[in-house]
């Protein structure tokens, strides 16, 4: 195998950029995903831990004290010192009393020294929710800045005549400012491990993919250019089983299309040679008769009598009407395969046709002593659907070739059955010395003379290919029957007028 390059250095470079570009927007992905589900899954797991660390402290703290002093003010004795034990095991936490309103009553991270100062208030449905079912994950407000939402315990209580929440925080700020900071440490831990691994991963992926990539592309650039080469039978071996299957299977698809049309050009171009031969010989042979008789004729010298001048000029004319059928057989065959004679259907009696031809070759068969009968049956006395002009020339070729092959004394016959519903099956024997059988399958090709006569006039082999032109214009085909020595029979079917409907 020849060394074929298959991908471009920049090729590859684009290839080996867009792997590094897409790891990497993956792995970006994918660790800023992952920080998110962590924080999430810590969230929930620590305040799913701590949903009833409010209601302990009310039922431990509050059964012997009261949140409230007689005189209605909050005891803040008592909740400096439960913060403070609070506070001192977990730092992570911040406390709060809320009135029914959701007003901050009392804090130790707030400032309540201040009378003026509005009093912080929280939203109260995230509390009332989380009470109502403190399994589901649910955040609420900062006190500090109510824009913040974090994760949190709360439980309601009622002393001295006074309802409200304790309020636990269970993320306070400086727990976040840690948070934060050692974030971005394992962020760029992480990051640089991630980018590592992406970097690697990209150079592996990408370089087997460009082999794989290669390796067929390879397979596939061997055979293309032994196609361009001259080899036009070359096809990518298994093309459906390869990674680039769809554009082997392409490749081969074109190149049997290519091959096939090259086939038909060289068809085309080797009849196209034989048929300039064949009909410079046909138009050699009647113009070189006329020309003859022609010259004699017109010499005053030779003495030439009534009957030789009779039979000269009768010759003439048969060779004129050689040249004339000529002419006309090849502008058929022209139009005919190219598709420019569009048949006009109409209804007619096939037999009652094949009766008027019959009565123009009258003449020629008594001549040379030829039976010709028909043979039909009732049912085929029904109407047909066809081109009536076009038939009536199908029948005119065949019951030619038929007189001319024939020899004296022979028979020609014609056989019009009703074998199928909608059809009707025509048939025309003759017994003439019939064909070979290597000979048979040429019979309706372009230009082929039957050699089984010994007769001058051997036609211009166009006949049965016009033949078999008129019946593919009408989705039908011509079938040739012969034995060697025992004579021919051609076979065409015609629609009747019922099924021209369908």
């Amino acid at each position: 195998m020849k060394n074929y390059r298959s991908l471009s250095n920049k090729f590859i470079l684009k290839l080996g950029v867009l792997f590094l570009i897409t790891i990497l927007v993956i792995g970006v992905l994918y660790i800023t995903v992952t920080f998110f589900l962590l924080d999430k899954f810590y969230s929930q797991t620590t305040q799913r831990l701590n949903a009833d660390v409010a209601n302990h402290l009310i039922e431990e703290k509050f059964k012997a004290d009261s949140p409230f002093l007689e005189n209605g003010k909050v005891n803040k004795k008592l909740f400096d010192d439960i913060m403070h034990d609070m506070m001192a095991v977990n730092r992570a936490i911040e406390v709060y009393l809320l009135n029914e309103n959701g007003e901050v009553l009392h804090s130790l991270v707030l400032d309540h020294s201040d009378e003026y100062e509005a009093i912080k208030k929280v939203n109260l449905v995230p509390i009332r929710k989380f009470i109502a079912d403190n399994t589901i994950y649910v955040l609420g407000d900062d006190p500090k800045n109510t824009e913040n939402k974090k994760i949190f315990s709360a439980a309601s209580f009622s002393s001295r005549g006074k309802k409200g929440f304790i309020y636990i925080l269970l993320a306070s700020q400086s727990f976040e400012q840690i948070c934060k900071s050692l974030f971005k440490g394992y962020f760029s831990k992480l990051t640089f491990i991630t980018l590592f691994i992406t970097m690697f991963l990209a150079i592996g992926i990408g370089g087997l993919s460009i082999f794989l990539i290669s390796k067929s592309l390879l397979l596939i650039i061997y055979y293309v250019n032994r196609f361009k080469e001259g080899d036009l039978n070359s096809r990518i071996p298994e093309a459906e089983k390869s990674n680039l299957s769809i554009l082997a299977t392409t490749f081969n698809e074109m190149a049997t299309t290519i091959s096939q049309s090259i086939e038909e050009i060289n068809s085309i171009n080797t009849f196209k040679k034989e048929l300039i031969a064949n009909v410079s010989h046909d138009l050699r042979t009647p113009l070189t008769v006329i020309r003859g008789y022609a010259e004699t004729l017109k010499d005053e010298v030779s003495e030439i009598t009534d009957s030789d001048r009779k039979e000269f000029l009768n010759i003439i004319e048969k060779s004129t009407m050689s040249l004339s059928n000529l002419v006309n057989h090849l502008n058929d065959y022209s139009n005919l395969d190219a598709r420019e004679i569009v048949p006009k259907k109409t209804v007619f009696n096939v037999v009652n046709l094949i009766k008027d031809i019959i009565n123009r070759y009258e003449i020629i068969a008594k001549e040379k002593k030829i039976k010709i009968d028909v043979n039909y049956e009732k049912e085929t006395l029904k109407q047909v659907y066809a081109d009536k002009i076009l038939i009536e020339r199908v029948f005119q070729n065949v019951f030619d070739n038929a007189l001319k092959f024939t020899p004296e004394h022979g028979s020609i016959c014609f056989f019009v059955k009703s074998e199928l519903k909608d059809t009707i099956t025509i048939q025309i024997k003759d017994t003439g010395p019939g064909m070979k059988k290597e000979d048979i399958n040429s019979v309706f090709k372009k230009y082929t003379k039957l050699s089984t006569s010994s007769s001058e006039d051997k036609g211009v082999g166009l006949g049965l290919a016009i033949v078999k032109k008129i019946m593919e214009l009408h989705n039908t085909k011509a079938k040739f029957y012969c034995d060697y020595a025992k004579g021919c029979v051609f076979e065409f079917t015609l629609p009747i007028k019922d099924s021209s409907k369908n």
